[in-house]
């Protein structure tokens, strides 16, 4: 009996054996997924759009519109799940029978938490753009630096081997 210890390579690589000598013979890749697509049971989408907390069956915390004030609002969520925190250690010690309400309230906090910062995701990557975008200019004006000062430290010495020269 014989075994392998990889397994045989998909049968579509035979559809690449001519590509050394002609690359036009490979097929041509698939084109992207638009729209709504189904993996592993799931259904997903290709629109970039974080889903509302109402549209995830999860009660809204803080106010409703475009214009939040997320510092604000982070600072008194985490506020309110500190207490609500205490709130539970106190319930688990005097009354331990009555933690699934407390649990919950602190599932809810989380979940707007996580929202909150989920949306702030775009910003962050903007934000983190402009910085490496930034760096890269910083470094790119520091080696043109370099070159000139090297360019200038190339001409003096043309000078002085020429004054060399021209004095022997």
């Amino acid at each position: 009996m014989a075994t392998a210890t990889y397994p045989p390579p998909p049968p579509y690589y035979r559809l690449y054996k001519d590509y050394i000598q002609n690359p036009k013979s490979a097929p041509e890749p698939l084109l992207p997924i638009e729209g709504t697509y189904v993996c592993f049971g799931g259904n997903y989408t290709t629109d970039d759009v974080l889903p509302s907390l109402e549209d995830q069956g999860v009660r809204q915390l803080y106010p409703k519109g475009p214009t939040i004030d997320f510092k604000k609002e982070l600072r008194s969520l985490n506020r309110e799940l500190q207490l609500h925190i205490m709130e539970l250690a106190d319930v688990l010690v005097e009354r331990p029978s009555q933690y699934a309400r407390r649990v919950e309230e602190i599932s809810l906090i989380f979940k707007n938490l996580h929202h909150l910062l989920n949306s702030l995701r775009p910003h962050q990557a903007r934000a983190t753009l402009i910085h490496i975008l930034e760096l890269q200019i910083q470094r790119r004006k520091q080696a043109l630096e370099d070159v000139k000062r090297r360019r200038e430290e190339a001409r003096r010495l043309l000078k002085e081997s020429l004054g060399t020269l021209d004095g022997q």
